[in-house]
């Protein structure tokens, strides 16, 4: 039996000291953009748009050009309006963060204390973990059966501590959902006391009739928040923008904590330019259905597993066999000038998510790791 570790004194310690748990966090590793001796690389790796953006937002990105010295207009509310015509949704229930990931942050602020935690998949965005760990939080990841949310664990984990529950649907990096009678289900098992969050970063690449976003959801309950993103779809991930909807009561309390400034003028308007592109959004929602299943069918055909993906992307299982490994095939994909994700930090070391590009793309993919299985 060892003793346990020191407390630290912080007010006597050498050098300033962080709080307990920070330096415990794991730190947030992006995709990799970048390929050894590889000048210019195809990246697949952190689900952006293959198409670009919108080019009515690039046009409204550069018309700002004349507002660079001014302060962004505090609550957002050119984008405010848009977005709430758009969805029909009430623009007082609407929060704006610098990507959806501020969102998660400025809930955990809102309602962690040390001591509280939080519930998400086994697999879920590693966002949200960060974010209560910082409060001090603990984390508690239910575990998922074919790499999908399972409610019934997910609500066994929650206890009278439990403030937030996290789903990302469709989730990533899985890329799988739950319908929403099963969101509905797992709400029906929390206090009215607990926050069900439904992150819909990839909400738009999904069209079956028993999928629910959430925005009724939130009309009819007090404790559920919906969040969404122009990373994806309308491929403006540079710009961070992300929204959420929510119990106006909640909206009025997280706001409190928000940054002033936190969405800068060109993104707010290149965001209203990008939502009012629906054939832009037609074209890029065209493009991954048609070439999510092409990749799926193909991909499955060489012998590897495919996880069915409802996303951008698509999760692929490799063998352990060494020659053959998810991190064999990466570096290998690599040196072919193909970036894709490895999610080994998400608990997946075997394997490699890959984002939809265009057909030439998803064919180099695919003649790539047919050569890479061939040895």
């Amino acid at each position: 039996m060892t003793d346990a570790a020191p407390v630290l004194d912080r007010a006597t310690a050498a050098r300033p000291t962080p709080k307990p748990g920070i330096l415990a966090i794991a730190p947030y590793v992006p995709g990799k953009a970048t390929a050894e001796g590889v000048e210019h690389p195809l990246k697949l790796s952190a689900n952006e748009n293959i198409l670009g953006s919108s080019p009515k937002a690039r046009e409204a990105f550069a018309g700002a050009i004349d507002q660079l010295h001014m302060y962004p207009e505090g609550r957002s509310n050119l984008l405010r309006a848009a977005i709430g015509e758009t969805y029909g949704l009430e623009p007082e229930r609407l929060l704006f963060g610098c990507g959806s990931d501020e969102i998660f942050q400025l809930l955990n602020q809102t309602f962690l204390e040390p001591g509280d935690n939080i519930v998400q998949g086994q697999y879920g965005f590693g966002a949200y973990a960060i974010g209560a760990r910082a409060c001090q939080a603990e984390v508690r990841f239910a575990p998922e059966r074919d790499y999908r949310i399972d409610v019934d664990e997910m609500l066994k984990l929650v206890d009278e501590r439990t403030r937030l529950v996290f789903v990302a649907n469709p989730a990533n990096p899985t890329g799988t959902w739950i319908t929403g009678s099963e969101i509905r289900r797992l709400h029906a098992g929390l206090a009215p006391s607990v926050v069900l969050v439904l992150d819909g970063a990839y909400a738009e690449f999904l069209s079956d009739p028993e999928f629910e976003d959430g925005a009724s959801m939130v009309r009819e309950f007090e404790n559920v928040v919906m969040t969404r993103t122009f990373s994806k779809l309308h491929g403006l991930a540079g710009l961070r923008v992300g929204w959420a909807y929510m119990p106006a009561e909640m909206a009025a309390a997280v706001d409190r904590i928000r940054l002033p400034f936190n969405v800068n003028i060109p993104a707010q308007l290149a965001a209203v330019a990008a939502l009012g592109d629906t054939a832009f959004q037609t074209r890029s929602l065209a493009l991954v259905e048609q070439w999510r299943a092409w990749l799926t069918q193909q991909i499955g055909g060489l012998g590897l597993d495919v996880v069915p993906s409802a996303a951008n992307f698509v999760l692929v299982g490799f063998p352990k066999t060494p020659g053959k490994t998810a991190k064999e095939a990466e570096a290998y994909l690599a040196r072919r000038g193909l970036i894709v994700r490895g999610v080994g930090g998400y608990g997946l070391p075997d394997h490699l998510r890959i984002t939809i590009g265009l057909e030439e793309h998803n064919r180099a993919v695919v003649d790539a790791l047919s050569d890479f299985l061939k040895g």
